[in-house]
């Protein structure tokens, strides 16, 4: 009876320690199962913090390249009507200078008229000039690639993506009436087109 009573024993005691066993590993399966859960919610919260962060950025990069373009709009602008103004204030001094000059060739007995057309012409001449040379700054301050003439293709490809719509058509533009590159022409319609 001693043995049966030990056997019995044993038993319950292997009982015990199997339950006990089983409920260590259903516990440790279930910590298990929540810190996958917890890891899953973590990565996707992650996840969904990185796009936000990178839709922002793109957000605020459109939008600053969009003020840039509006400030190059606005120099650009800015550079016409001082040209303008600086053209019409040249020619209101020439017209003054001219009339003086009419009023002391006919006091003097000379033929204004063979002057007047001579000072015409090379006013008319340096007038030009001016107005050619203040366009000029003006479109190569504002021009969207600064150095666009003395870039290679790819050199000026690697620019394109950073552009405005407006700024690539420019570039398409300007690129058609002088060099005329196919390669180029391409990648400008396929960022307009994008």
């Amino acid at each position: 009876m001693v043995d049966r009573g030990k056997a019995n024993d044993v038993n319950e005691a292997a009982r015990r320690f199997a339950e006990t066993l089983a409920d260590s590993y259903r516990l440790i399966y279930g910590q298990a199962a929540e810190s996958g859960e917890r890891q899953q919610r973590a990565a996707q919260e992650f996840s969904e913090l990185v796009t936000n962060n990178l839709r922002e950025q793109a957000e605020a990069g459109r939008a600053g390249a969009q003020r840039l373009s509006e400030q190059a709009d606005r120099q650009q602008e800015a550079g016409r009507a001082l040209a303008q103004e600086s053209l019409g204030a040249y020619m209101d001094f020439l017209d003054t200078t001219l009339s003086q000059y009419r009023a002391g060739a006919r006091a003097g007995g000379q033929t204004a008229a063979g002057v007047m057309g001579t000072v015409t012409d090379a006013t008319s001449r340096t007038v030009g000039a001016a107005t050619e040379s203040v366009q000029r700054t003006a479109d190569t301050a504002t021009f969207p690639i600064p150095g666009y003439d003395e870039m290679n293709v790819e050199e000026i490809s690697d620019r394109v993506d950073g552009l405005t719509d407006d700024q690539v058509r420019r570039l398409r533009d300007y690129e058609k009436a002088n060099e005329n590159r196919k390669t180029l022409i391409d990648r400008f319609d396929s960022k307009l087109r994008a």
